[in-house]
């Protein structure tokens, strides 16, 4: 059975002791470009790794390197050299905090206690989860921080009232910690509440803030449970309205391969357009490879932080040569390419594909109702453009 490691261990900078399950959540992010902080939203931060303003590909690397080691232990004073050798590599300016000695350290702070925080609360979530300690303790209490200097008064409420409700109860979705900037509160599972625990939460918990965005007493972008979604691709997250800033990831990803990408359409609207004739040359932007382990094998790279993309003139080739063939497949439709990255990250069959013109080429299979869709997506491994991009799809109906 699992053990709930109730006792945390501090460093003096305020960050909890690391642990596999925080590691690991924090190395299955994908980097993604950003203008402002809160680009991205609540949930979001699950999947993607961002530094307000911080847009080039290099840069986001190193930072988030930087940033690695620090889930993995290493001391705010380490990461702050490592933050300078970054931005000063990539001749990186104008981002908030620069030039002042105080503002400086806010900003390193804030990226290195959020970022620490927020991985350790996953990890936890995961911990937390697990069904042989759910079954033993199935309550969850929440747990003020009482060492602060200034606490928020709803969370010290929550924890005076020592709040002990099911793991299920929606109340954690939104409230578990950390609760807003610096927040180092913190959940305990328990077999049953304690006679004077509070049961159930206070009312008007669920009161949105209009100023936030955020159930009352959450600081705005931080009404989510970290690592709640760490399973959801960031795709959908995007189509949520989780992530706010197509033009941005636009941007950024048609500066890298010199080619305009579309990250804002939706995948149908795309499809409809280009085969009514609507678009020119153009490339959509699917989301990223997430079963990068399974695929690197094949692909003969590592696939990690690849783009997968979808260009318009691979739904030109699939309508020409692969509209008809006698009824063992029919033709895609539209909403059928919405299916690609569930077909790629979650294949039940990776392959060598041909190779042309010296890009390895690699066949991915997954049954959907009934039907087979195998995609073939071609390896582009450069340094300004790695991604997977479809090169044909079929969809095999079951045998009669």
């Amino acid at each position: 059975m699992a053990v709930d490691d109730s006792t945390v261990n501090t460093s003096l900078d305020g960050t909890r002791q690391q642990f596999q399950q925080q590691i690991d959540f924090f190395r299955q992010k994908l980097n993604l470009p950003t203008e402002r902080w809160d680009d991205i939203r609540a949930a979001a931060h699950d999947r993607a790794f961002m530094v307000a303003g911080a847009q080039k590909a290099d840069l986001l690397n190193d930072l988030r390197k930087a940033v690695d080691k620090s889930v993995n232990g290493q001391s705010i004073g380490e990461f702050r050299k490592d933050f300078a050798a970054a931005t000063a590599k990539s001749g990186w300016s104008g981002w908030t905090g620069e030039g002042t000695k105080a503002g400086e350290a806010w900003r390193t702070r804030v990226i290195y206690q959020t970022n620490v925080a927020t991985s350790y609360a996953a990890g936890r979530w995961k911990q937390l989860n697990d069904p042989d300690l759910k079954a033993a303790r199935p309550f969850w209490k929440y747990i003020h921080a009482d060492g602060v200097i200034h606490p928020r008064p709803l969370h010290k409420a929550w924890g005076d009232a020592g709040l002990t409700l099911p793991s299920d109860h929606p109340f954690w979705r939104t409230h578990f910690p950390p609760n807003g900037w610096g927040c180092g509160c913190r959940v305990k599972a328990v077999r049953l509440p304690r006679g004077n625990d509070a049961t159930s939460p206070p009312d008007g918990w669920d009161t949105m803030d209009e100023k936030t965005g955020a159930p009352l007493g959450i600081d705005k972008g931080w009404g989510y449970a970290p690592g709640a979604n760490a399973d959801t691709s960031l795709r959908k997250l995007v189509q949520e309205k989780l992530v706010t800033y197509p033009d941005a990831i636009t941007k950024a990803l048609s500066a890298d391969i010199r080619k305009y990408i579309n990250a804002s359409q939706s995948v149908e609207d795309f499809v409809r357009a280009t085969l009514a004739g609507e678009k020119a040359q153009e490339v959509l932007w699917l989301g990223f490879v997430e079963n990068f382990e399974s695929i690197s094998p094949v692909a003969g790279v590592d696939v990690k932080g690849f783009t997968v993309l979808l260009p318009s003139d691979s739904l030109k080739h699939i309508k020409k040569h692969h509209e008809h063939d006698g009824g063992s497949q029919r033709p895609a439709k539209p909403q059928d390419y919405t299916n690609l990255l569930l077909v790629l990250n979650e294949a039940e069959s990776i392959r060598k594909g041909d190779l042309v013109k010296d890009l390895q080429r690699i066949v991915v299979t997954k049954k959907i109702d009934q039907e087979s869709f195998v995609a073939v997506f071609e390896v582009r491994p450069g340094a300004a453009s790695k991604s997977l991009v479809l090169k044909t799809l079929v969809i095999k109906q079951p045998e009669k």
